[in-house]
């Protein structure tokens, strides 16, 4: 068969596993290529900050699917030899060893990278962030060793090392630039709960503080210096102020980027037999009525379908509410809907904050922005009902445990 009519998939995580395996699954049987960085099949995120982290989930459980799965769906696995430029006109990638493929349909899955923090010291031994498995497993060896660490950045994936490193033993100082971790995701309302839910385990939690610094001796940390002149000892330090969309490769040949690469509702880019998925789309949401890339483990799992579809000429739409969910000691939460930063003019609690068992809900003009239920469970249905009718609420009944939540939607 040509060469020019193989599918080919940039990024062996989780979209582009997901994507191979939909191409499949609604019949295609043309050349599918498979190509990642890595040296790692496909694998989740999710539990590099939590079970995997903290040693309660086996590695096995990482993968997306078993090794055998590959060749028995003809899928062509190419791994450590990534996608370094792209030429759409011609239908043709290049990879890392210089060698150069033809294509019918691309889907760029090419995931993100940690923003590196901007301070000197930041190249020191001992500093670390956390996106790939060989990352998890360096933090696993690090709170079997460390006895104080300094984690910079109190957001999802600051937290959930901070969490797990706190389950090893480890004394652990958080710096947080913002007057609350999370703040800008959740406001003051709910980030509150999670900033008391570290004090109480132990964590020092510094908020409004800038790094001017990593410290260190013989080329390896040993602290911290903060912009009011204050030092912070630490064996070691976990860096997570945040992610960059891998987005270079695109924006190089010519495609339109802006925060990531700019799709449609059926995940197409400025070219017409380009797509992309995951973290790296940029993508319209025709529910929200805007472009939204979202960081998020729910995106990388379902956006790949439609992208296949989409890719197969087939009906195809994005319009699934944004999604992500947390461990963090005894509180487990999930997120649904989404709400811009200021966005909205009023949190309604539903349940017991302070036993950590609520659902919380986030309203402009009384209609629901998004939900997030803590230690409840099996209410994300409704709340996916609520936010997407657009429709507004009485907050004191949604307040109110004894009016079932499922009596609320339109």
């Amino acid at each position: 068969m040509a060469q020019n009519t193989a599918f080919i998939i940039a990024g062996a995580g989780l979209a582009g596993a997901k994507a191979a395996e939909t191409l499949r699954a609604e019949g295609f049987d043309g050349p599918v290529l498979l190509l990642g960085d890595e040296h790692e099949r496909p694998y989740e995120r999710p539990p590099l900050s939590k079970g995997y982290l903290l040693g309660t989930d086996e590695r096995e459980k990482t993968y997306v699917h078993p090794p055998q799965w590959y060749a028995e769906h003809d899928v062509d696995l190419r791994l450590g030899n990534a996608v370094t430029a792209l030429d759409p006109a011609g239908h043709e990638v290049t990879l890392a060893d210089g060698s150069r493929l033809g294509y019918a349909k691309l889907l760029l899955a090419t995931g993100s990278t940690p923003r590196r923090l901007p301070v000197p010291g930041a190249d020191l031994d001992g500093v670390h962030t956390l996106r790939r498995l060989a990352d998890s497993d360096r933090l696993k060896d690090l709170f079997r060793s460390a006895s104080r660490i300094v984690v910079i950045g109190g957001g999802w994936i600051g937290l959930e090392t901070t969490a797990a490193a706190r389950a090893a033993g480890v004394e652990v100082t958080v710096l947080e630039s913002a007057p609350l971790p999370l703040l800008g995701v959740l406001g003051r309302e709910v980030a509150q709960v999670f900033a008391d839910l570290h004090t109480e385990h132990g964590v020092a939690l510094r908020c409004d503080t800038q790094v001017t610094e990593i410290t260190g001796t013989n080329g390896a940390v040993d602290g911290v210096r903060l912009a009011d002149g204050t030092r912070i000892a630490a064996d070691a330090v976990i860096v997570g102020v945040g992610i960059t969309p891998n987005a270079e490769t695109a924006a190089a040949a010519g495609l339109k980027v802006d925060n990531g690469v700019v799709v449609d509702e059926r995940l197409c880019s400025s070219h017409p037999d380009v797509y992309a998925a995951g973290d790296v789309a940029n993508a319209y949401h025709p529910l929200l009525g805007k472009h939204l890339r979202v960081e998020h483990w729910a995106n990388a799992l379902h956006q790949p379908k439609t992208a296949a579809r989409a890719m197969l000429g087939g009906e195809a739409g994005y319009d699934r509410l944004p999604y992500f969910f947390t461990d963090q000691y005894d509180l487990g939460m999930e997120y649904t809907g989404h709400v811009e930063p200021g966005g909205y003019d009023r949190v309604v609690f539903r349940g017991d904050t302070g036993a950590r068992e609520f659902i919380a809900f986030w309203l402009s003009g009384g209609r629901v922005l998004a939900g997030m239920n803590v230690n409840v469970w099996g209410v994300t249905d409704p709340i996916r009902a609520l936010v997407a009718s657009g429709r507004s609420v009485d907050p004191e009944r949604l307040a109110d445990t004894d009016v079932p939540l499922a009596d609320l939607v339109p």
